[in-house]
């Protein structure tokens, strides 16, 4: 079968990664994830994959420090995630590549588009860490960021405990209402939670689709690759 995309982004959030822990990393939980990514890479599909790192730390949400520093430090948290899965995917005989945004040569390369695009082709999965190098700005939006710069064609937006656009929380709203399809234009005047403005508008910008899908069930990636409908488009 054709697979539906040639190249994607991937984006996971940090506590796609704690399991039902809430925080830090589940063994359990990330080998499930990877374990489908590989499957997804050989299908002839080439993924980027862009980690927050909320599972160590948020920066917007300190009081007590500068957000700048703040956000420096949430960047780190998503190096560490970044490695984690390099670390379970390279068990898995999956060629892959860490990209930073910051540069930390001795663990990871400097975030250079091109060679991201060279891993890509040759079919190594490349993972972006440290968010776009830049506080005040979430990985949210690197991910709408590098799928622009890579030319991929479609961003897969991975959520924990909901499997896509709701508008209201649905954990403490039982009647919330889930979307099927959404513009970009109703993200932004429903104040929808689910990629802040900024990501939003690049994507509407560069006209990139954005499907949000739960990956508690993390075979839901596999799913939207044989064409089922998963989760909420954006588009």
């Amino acid at each position: 079968m054709t697979p539906l995309y040639k190249r994607i982004i991937l984006k996971l959030s940090g506590e796609a990664l704690s399991g039902d822990r809430g925080f830090g990393l589940d063994d359990q939980t990330i080998h499930e994830i990877c374990s489908v990514i590989k499957r997804v890479n050989e299908q002839g599909v080439e993924v980027a994959i862009v980690v927050g790192g909320g599972n160590y730390w948020r920066g917007k949400t300190s009081t007590l420090m500068d957000r700048s520093t703040s956000d420096n430090m949430g960047m780190l948290g998503t190096v560490i995630n970044a490695l984690r899965l390099q670390a379970s995917l390279e068990e898995m005989d999956v060629d892959t590549r860490v990209q930073t945004a910051i540069e930390m040569q001795q663990v990871a390369e400097p975030y250079i588009r091109r060679r991201a695009i060279r891993h890509l082709e040759k079919g190594r999965i490349v993972i972006f860490g440290a968010g776009s190098g830049l506080p005040y700005f979430s990985t949210d939006t690197t991910a709408a960021l590098r799928a622009a710069e890579i030319d991929a064609d479609v961003i897969l937006i991975g959520k924990r405990g909901v499997d896509g656009v709701y508008d209201s929380d649905p954990k403490h709203n039982p009647n919330a209402k889930k979307y099927d399809s959404l513009t970009y234009i109703d993200i932004l005047n429903q104040g929808l939670g689910i990629m802040d403005s900024t990501a939003t508008s690049l994507c509407m910008d560069n006209q990139i689709p954005v499907i949000v899908f739960g990956i508690d069930d993390p075979t839901n990636l596999l799913r939207i690759f044989e064409g089922e409908t998963i989760g909420t488009v954006i588009g």
